[in-house]
């Protein structure tokens, strides 16, 4: 197959980034003009070369009108990546993707890799064999790792809480929603709880608790999964969830006694229990997180079909650190124990959307694994502040003014502004994102709302809610704060750094 001739255009101010990033891969055409995104049709006209070329990419920022220089010449021209430094990186995907005359080639083939990723987790999903099947949830064998939500205290909230939660981490990419119980929790209130859950969705639902009135009455429910079964309770329940085929949890007797879940599994196959799923236990860091992998480990090599539930929880929470990162890594070496559920509490402020980072994390070892690669360049990430290609930094001037922030401060005669973040919030049962919210004081009946700070400043100038340039600056700051706020989840409070 023959090499497409592809000429780059750039400008002066960026043309040795795109000749180191294209390397030779294509030809490449410095205009006179300093900054390339400046690029217009009748400039390029004067500047093209007569040698003829299969594709012409123009900066992924030039907002000219080119089809008509495209019919003239009779050579596609398209937009090439954002940044230079990213050219060498979709030149390498020239010949199978069809570049865009309005959509950035680096926004384009993002969105290309990351849909054949999607597509091709559903294509395995659909072939993988399992170790059973719950609600058409494939759960073990080769199928995707799993993402189960527990709501703490489930059975205490009311119908509103509860169905606004579940509908939440459905939304955020749960497969199994667990219903945690509290030692205190009534037996109707157990009851109410599931069929709640269940009248909201049709997943797959579980138990989270040791008593055994608690679960036979789950089970009784319709509860499709049961936890935390050990020696101590199994003889209580083990009628009802034979009666009913509910898939079980079995764990040690006590912790590190991997030698009892072993017993554990024996006694409830003995007895008629078919569904089983086995829990080594995962501990938190500082008490025994190694020792627990390797029990994992240890089990696996023992028993090679049984799946295996991960309690990631026991180590997020207990950590002051970002939970995507350990999520990647956790999961990573939950795919490396062939793991199959991933299991999860969100509970704390620091561990908010774990639930989507983990559906994430699951993805990207399914790829992993077929691809038999490292878990990278799969076209779905978890990459949220740090980058893969970093973009060319500027050169520090040899003269330059000093910066200086001024101690005067002038009252704006349009009024002052109160900024705030709403959280997501459940409406029709669909998950409506957080916005931000603006309030001038003086026309405080008539809050703006937005997603990003461009939006409600333009609003802002545009109904003549401010008068002075120091101001506009400094909404300008405090709404792009807000934003990234809105952006990364977290809470923001006017004035106060981030």
């Amino acid at each position: 197959m023959r090499k497409m001739n592809i000429l780059v255009v750039t400008g002066k101010l960026a043309s040795n980034t795109v000749k180191a990033s294209v390397n030779g891969g294509a030809d490449v055409l410095v205009l006179d003009i300093e900054v390339a995104a400046f690029t217009t049709p009748a400039l390029l006209r004067r500047s093209l070369p007569p040698k003829k070329y299969d594709l012409i990419l123009i900066p992924g920022l030039a907002n000219g009108d080119f089809p008509g220089l495209e019919k003239e010449v009779g050579i596609p021209i398209r937009l090439g990546p954002k940044h230079a430094v990213d050219l060498g990186f979709v030149l390498s995907f020239s010949e199978g993707l069809d570049f865009s005359s309005s959509i950035p080639a680096c926004e384009l083939l993002t969105e290309k890799k990351r849909s054949s990723a999607f597509q091709k987790v559903f294509e395995l999903e659909q072939t993988a064999d399992s170790s059973l099947s719950l609600k058409s949830v494939k759960i073990g064998g080769n199928s995707r790792m799993k993402v189960m939500a527990e709501i703490v205290d489930a059975g205490s909230m009311n119908k509103n809480e509860l169905t606004k939660k579940i509908i939440y981490f459905v939304e955020r990419g749960a497969d199994i929603i667990d219903l945690g119980i509290s030692l205190d929790t009534s037996i109707g209130m157990v009851r109410t709880a599931v069929e709640t859950a269940r009248s909201v969705t049709d997943i797959p639902l579980s138990i989270d608790t040791l008593d055994p009135d608690s679960i036979n009455e789950a089970v009784d429910a319709g509860i499709d999964i049961v936890l935390s079964l050990n020696s101590k309770n199994i003889d209580e329940v083990k009628d009802k969830i034979i009666r009913h085929h509910t898939a079980s949890v079995l764990i040690p007797d006590q912790t590190g006694d991997i030698e009892s879940l072993f017993q554990n599994i024996r006694s409830a196959q003995d007895s008629g229990i078919r569904n089983i799923i086995a829990d080594p236990v995962l501990e938190p860091a500082g008490h025994g997180l190694t020792q627990s992998i390797n029990r994992y480990y240890e089990f696996r090599k023992r028993d090679r079909s049984t799946p295996l539930f991960f309690g990631l929880g026991n180590m997020t929470e207990l950590v002051d650190a970002d939970s995507i990162g350990i999520h990647a890594i956790l999961s990573s070496i939950a795919m490396e124990l062939d793991a199959n559920i991933l299991f999860t509490p969100e509970f704390s402020h620091k561990a908010h959307d774990s639930v989507n980072e983990l559906k994430t994390a699951s993805m990207m070892m399914m790829l992993s694994r077929d691809r038999k690669s490292a878990p990278k360049d799969l076209g779905v990430d978890m990459l949220v502040i740090k980058e893969k290609r970093r973009r060319e930094f500027g050169l520090m001037p040899g003269s330059i003014i000093e910066a200086k922030g001024s101690e005067k401060w002038q009252l704006d005669p349009a009024g002052c502004f109160k900024i705030e973040l709403t959280d997501d919030m459940i409406h029709n049962n669909k998950v409506i994102p957080g916005k931000i919210i603006v309030r001038n004081v003086i026309d405080k009946d008539n809050p703006i709302a937005g997603s990003a700070a461009k939006e409600i400043l333009d609003t802002i100038i545009e109904r003549g809610l401010i008068s002075r340039l120091d101001h506009a600056a400094y909404l300008g700051r405090e709404l792009m704060k807000a934003e990234i706020a809105l952006k990364f989840k977290r809470s923001y409070s006017q004035d106060d750094k981030f």
